[in-house]
């Protein structure tokens, strides 16, 4: 079997297209490529719908944790808090446990059991509380002359949060955001091996790392191939992040404007 008959059998095998099974012998490096790249789709579906999704909650979070009414600031302190005191892994499998009870009782509620849109709600949950920091850090930053020149020039309510508090709470938080939008992506590979099952052997790229490394009992080449992938993907990310700090700073010098640097975070 040639490269491109690889490609064609395996490349959309995590969606549940092409060949059914696995590779059982003689693996070639033509297959991991393909089978990891496959389950890096997962990965992606994944990280951008929770992220694009929660931004927008953690906006709103993080207005509602500098709001001066108590019942706005507490819920938002405590969502805050309960999802960035507990480590992910564990989010992950008390929500499929959640989803599986609430499953028993409504059956029409059955479709949260499964990874793609169970696991999607623990990690739009969890970075919206992450994001939520960052924003509500950036909205305490903003230069109290920026909220007087709004209001010398009558800007109130949403005319002032849309058109001065909002473009400078994402120039000063933008750079720690796209850390958090790298950390998203790399968490994408716990999820199936959380609570959440695997069907069909539809994985992600860490499934099917996975599952060459222990059929090779070589990690060494799954594995590195895996986080090529990745690094590749940060490579986007930082690319397309970076674009939008540009724009974010067209406004002023290019002495003055922010960088975009990797910082990656160890632990968690």
């Amino acid at each position: 079997m040639s490269c491109w008959d690889t490609i064609a059998d395996y490349g959309l095998r995590s969606l549940g297209y092409g060949e059914r099974l696995l590779p059982r012998s003689d693996f070639t490096l033509c297959q991991q490529f393909t089978l990891i790249g496959s389950g890096m789709i997962w990965n992606i579906y994944f990280g951008t719908l929770a992220l694009v999704s929660g931004f927008i909650l953690a906006t709103a979070v993080a207005m509602a944790k500098a709001a001066h009414n108590p019942w706005l600031r507490k819920p938002a302190e405590w969502f805050v808090f309960v999802f960035r005191g507990s480590p992910l892994f564990i989010q992950f499998f008390f929500a499929y446990f959640l989803f599986l009870s609430l499953k028993s009782s409504y059956p029409v509620l059955a479709p949260l059991t499964a990874a793609a849109l169970g696991a999607l709600i623990v990690l739009f949950l969890n970075t919206a509380a992450y994001s939520a920091e960052i924003f509500f850090g950036a909205l305490q930053s903003i230069p109290k002359g920026d909220v007087e020149a709004a209001d010398a020039y009558g800007m109130a309510g949403w005319s002032r949060f849309r058109r001065v508090i909002w473009p400078t709470m994402l120039r000063l938080g933008w750079p720690a955001y796209t850390n958090e939008a790298i950390f998203l992506f790399h968490a994408t590979t716990l999820v199936f091996f959380s609570g959440f099952p695997t069907t069909k052997q539809q994985g992600d790229a860490l499934y099917y790392a996975n599952y060459f490394a222990d059929k090779t009992f070589n990690p060494f080449i799954p594995y590195p191939i895996l986080a090529g992938y990745f690094i590749l993907l940060t490579l986007v990310i930082i690319t397309i992040f970076g674009r939008v700090n540009a724009h974010l700073n067209r406004h002023l010098p290019q002495a003055g404007r922010s960088r975009i640097r990797l910082r990656p975070q160890l632990i968690r």
